[in-house]
This record gives C-alpha cells, structure tokens and sequence, in this order.
C-alpha cells in the first residue's frame, strides 16, 4: 500500500468516524431537536436571555417547511462543490496541456524538427 493510499484511508476513516461517533455515543438524547442547526440553538439562546429581542431583519424567503430548507440547503452546497471540482479540473487540465505541450516541444526539437517523434515520422 502506497503512503498516498495510507493516508486516504485514514482520512476516510476519521471521516466517517466523525459522522458515526454522535450517534453512537447518544450526544443528541434528551433534547427536542437533536442535531439542531447552529442559527437554531442561537435562536433559543437568544430568546432565553431577552424574550422582547426583535431581529434587525427578517429573512428574504422563508421555506415552507424544514425538509424543503434542508433540500435547499443541499442545494446549495452541491452547486459549491460543482465550481470547486471544475475549477480544480480547469487547472489540473491546463497544467498537463502544458506539459505535454513542452514534453512536444522538447521532443520535436530533439528529433531534428517539430512534429513529435522520429517514431512517428516513421
């Protein structure tokens, strides 16, 4: 095993532990709403310490229900991910059209001329 393969494993392995250690270890129980969002628990807190606390604005859209909020949610982080591995794919693939257009180069200069390889003239 490669120490690249190592350390993905590992990585997939805290991952996933990460995910599966609050369930297991029953962090939620007791609560209403166990893995409640933060703006949520910021919400409650709130209102504990001043219940007359009026927000200074109101949200733009208020999804109709949780389920359509968390789809949202999701969503939107799918679109995040989507411009992030293009972006990384735009410059991985630049990055090895250059090469290979300098690995050309070096060879057509190498060979007597351009046009790649000897073998290829052939």
């Amino acid at each position: 095993m490669t120490r690249n393969t190592k350390i993905n494993a590992l990585l997939l392995l805290v991952v996933a532990a990460l995910a599966v250690l609050p369930l297991a270890l029953g962090l939620g129980d007791g609560e209403e709403e166990p893995f409640a969002g933060a703006d949520a628990q910021a919400e409650t807190a709130i209102t504990e310490i001043d219940p007359d606390y009026e927000p200074w604005f109101s949200p733009l859209y208020e999804p109709p229900s949780g389920e359509i909020e968390s789809a949202l949610f999701a969503l939107q982080a799918a679109l995040g991910a989507g411009v992030l591995a293009y972006y990384f794919g735009l410059r991985r693939g630049r990055r090895q059209g250059e090469l290979r257009a300098t690995a050309e180069q070096d060879g057509g200069a190498a060979d007597g001329g351009p046009g790649g390889s000897a073998a290829r003239r052939i």
